[in-house]
């Protein structure tokens, strides 16, 4: 017996109040089937594991839940929760995203593909952004840092794409920390649940 509702409670009671699908942008994704949650969060959950912060990280991001910038690419909607390990939602934690541009080059003078965002009431982040472009010696990956309240330190991560040829040989890459990912009409829409440890 557990002492916290289950994923499938959680789920359940989000949707009977109108929370569960995401909004998801029009112009790119008109159907919007639920993917199943990542990791699963049964009672008590395993937290994210924690990675490397990487050399980029920027402090002082802009607040924004749509890094797309000019150029091409494919677009990508990035969605889920942000849950204790007793699988309630933590409302208002902040997400930090930065990742590389479409070739592969980060943005160490400014603040392209950068950015942070904060959950809702019940836990929800959305991010739209361009599929990072790969660089010699690693997969294609996100970082994110996430911090709820006055959590410290926060959650540095990295998120990992299904699929890639180079996770077989990206010495960080951890199954634990793969996007559900799936193909709609103008990009993919892809899904992390973050469970955070205290």
């Amino acid at each position: 017996m557990t002492d916290g509702p289950n994923r499938r409670d959680l789920l359940a009671r989000l949707s009977a109040a109108g929370f569960a699908s995401l909004a998801l942008p029009a112009e790119a994704f008109a159907q919007g089937a639920e993917l199943p949650p990542t990791p699963a969060c049964e009672g008590h959950a395993g937290a994210t594991p924690r990675q490397t912060e990487g050399p980029f990280f920027t402090p002082s991001s802009p607040q924004r839940a749509d890094l797309r910038s000019d150029g091409g690419g494919t677009l990508l909607v990035l969605s889920g929760f942000v849950l204790t390990r007793q699988c309630r939602p933590v409302p208002g934690a902040l997400l930090d995203f930065w990742h590389a541009d479409t070739s592969g080059q980060y943005d160490n003078r400014g603040f392209r593909f950068r950015g942070h965002l904060f959950a809702d009431q019940q836990g929800r982040y959305q991010l739209v952004t361009r599929t990072p472009g790969l660089y010699t010696g690693r997969t294609r990956h996100l970082h994110v840092k996430v911090r709820a309240g006055g959590q410290s330190p926060p959650l540095t991560t990295q998120l990992y794409f299904p699929d890639e040829p180079g996770n077989r040989r990206d010495g960080l890459f951890d199954q634990k920390l793969l996007m559900t990912l799936r193909p709609a009409e103008g990009g993919q829409l892809g899904r992390f649940d973050f469970v955070l440890a205290g």
